[in-house]
């Protein structure tokens, strides 16, 4: 990491103000070279903000009015001497002040690399490098709670933990290892009763912690909600009416929506990716008939599936294939059109679906809209209590590391209570650390390394 890296770390536009990020050795030489002081100084002083011109050396032009400040290592972001530049926010001064940072030896950062270089100097472990990256990205507050928790260590001390009770046993098992006079196995009633109740309560307590896996992930990446239905029941106005605004268009016309509209909407924290599709019916030409085939495509994809009826009209044979086909799936039934009488047999939509609510709303009036909101988020997450971020997984990585921790943990405590030697029990122990490590530390490849820091943004 001997080279010095630079990137604008705002977003590309036009802003009140645009900020360029420099880190590495020649984070102070970019700073000398290019920068003309408002008030003559003679030595940075680190973390203090500095008012001049930044200037081209090659010209002696003026490229902006600038506010500058270098953090000197180890205490930065990155742990290196990071310079930060506060230009005007357009696009054209930006671009021209990083060219000539360019110029002074520097060279365009990656994705993430600044993050990755906060890493591998120790500024942040790897779960909340991670976090650096959700926070960025989260849709609502819950989800920004959630990478905040992270980012503050709250999951690290969680793993930690656990990672020190895991040491205790491995550390149980070497010394029975030296000094039993048993060598072939573990007889002794006591050492299996206590390697066997520790590892069981740790498994307990990753059980806890995974199962917390797939709410995380909504709250994360959001829940992909689908409205299914025959044509003409009311799914274009229910998105309308869900979001609050006209985003589809709305005909008595059958078959008018037949691509789909997809919008974000946040219902009680959880961000909800609603999709509008073309109305399930026997096709009348092979562009309708395409297009169902796709709806059908992204039901198989849905977290879960709202089935809207019109509750004004008896059920046809459309809306039977459509419930059966379903069935099997996470759904919600909703009546639509409550104004108008009800027709629908709700004692035939219990007989085919014994467990699933049936909710009766209104898309035109906004009758039955919060219940419905309330049912979509309860269904998505799993249950109505909050959930407390400190306490969440997220990430498909961390969840992979813990199953494996888990696999090894469980296999350990079987060979264990099976009587095996010792020195099987704490191969199989010493891989639960490892696999556990991988959610905090440095144990993980490059290769996922970079994988991980390339889904970040230029100049974070």
């Amino acid at each position: 990491m001997e080279d010095t890296i630079a990137a604008i770390a705002t977003p590309l536009g036009t802003g009140g103000l645009g900020i360029i990020r420099v880190s590495g050795a020649k984070a102070e030489y970019v700073a000398r070279i290019l920068f003309k002081p408002s008030k003559k100084i003679t030595d940075f002083e680190t973390h203090h903000l500095y008012h001049g011109d930044i200037i081209a050396p090659d010209s002696g032009a003026t490229l902006d009015e600038v506010l500058l400040s270098l953090m000197k290592k180890p205490s930065s972001y990155t742990g290196e001497d990071t310079l930060e530049i506060y230009c005007h926010g357009g696009a054209l001064i930006l671009q021209a002040v990083l060219n000539e940072i360019i110029k002074t030896g520097c060279r365009p950062a990656l994705p993430g690399e600044f993050t990755k270089r906060a890493f591998l100097n120790n500024r942040l472990d790897l779960s909340q490098a991670e976090a650096v990256s959700d926070m960025i990205m989260a849709k609502t507050d819950k989800g920004r709670l959630l990478a905040l928790s992270h980012l503050k260590g709250k999951l690290s001390e969680k793993i930690e933990s656990l990672r020190g009770r895991i040491i205790a046993v491995l550390a149980f098992l070497e010394v029975f290892i030296d000094f039993c006079e048993e060598e072939d196995s573990l007889d002794s009633i006591s050492v299996t009763t206590r390697i066997a109740s520790d590892l069981s309560s740790i498994i307990q307590e990753l059980n806890d912690l995974l199962a917390t896996y797939e709410q995380g992930k909504i709250i994360r990446n959001g829940a992909n909600v689908v409205i299914a239905g025959k044509p003409n029941v009311g799914k274009s106005s229910l998105l309308n009416a869900l979001l609050g605004e006209k985003r589809a268009i709305v005909t008595p016309i059958p078959g008018t929506t037949r691509d789909f509209i997809e919008e974000f909407i946040n219902i009680k924290g959880v961000p909800v990716k609603l999709t509008d599709t073309a109305g399930i019916r026997t096709p009348e030409n092979a562009i309708e008939r395409e297009g169902i085939e796709l709806v059908r495509d992204k039901l198989s994809l849905a977290d879960l599936v709202v089935i809207l009826l019109d509750g004004s009209e008896c059920l046809t044979d459309d809306d039977r294939i459509i419930i059966t086909g379903n069935k099997n799936r996470n759904i919600l039934i909703a009546l639509n059109k409550s104004d108008l009488p009800l027709k629908v047999d709700i004692h035939e939509l219990e007989t085919i679906l014994p467990d699933i609510d049936i909710l009766q709303i209104s898309a035109k009036y906004g009758q039955g809209l919060a219940q419905l909101k309330d049912a979509i988020h309860k269904a998505v997450i799993g249950c109505d209590a909050e959930v407390s971020p400190s306490l969440v997984i997220a990430n498909i990585r961390h969840k992979i590391a813990l199953e494996n921790t888990l696999s090894y943990l469980s296999q350990a405590m079987k060979g264990a209570l099976d009587n095996l030697p010792a020195e099987l029990i704490a191969i199989d122990v010493r891989d639960a650390l490892a696999s556990l490590g991988e959610i905090i530390s440095k144990t993980t490849n490059d290769d996922i390394l970079n994988e991980i820091f390339s889904s970040f943004c230029i100049g974070k």
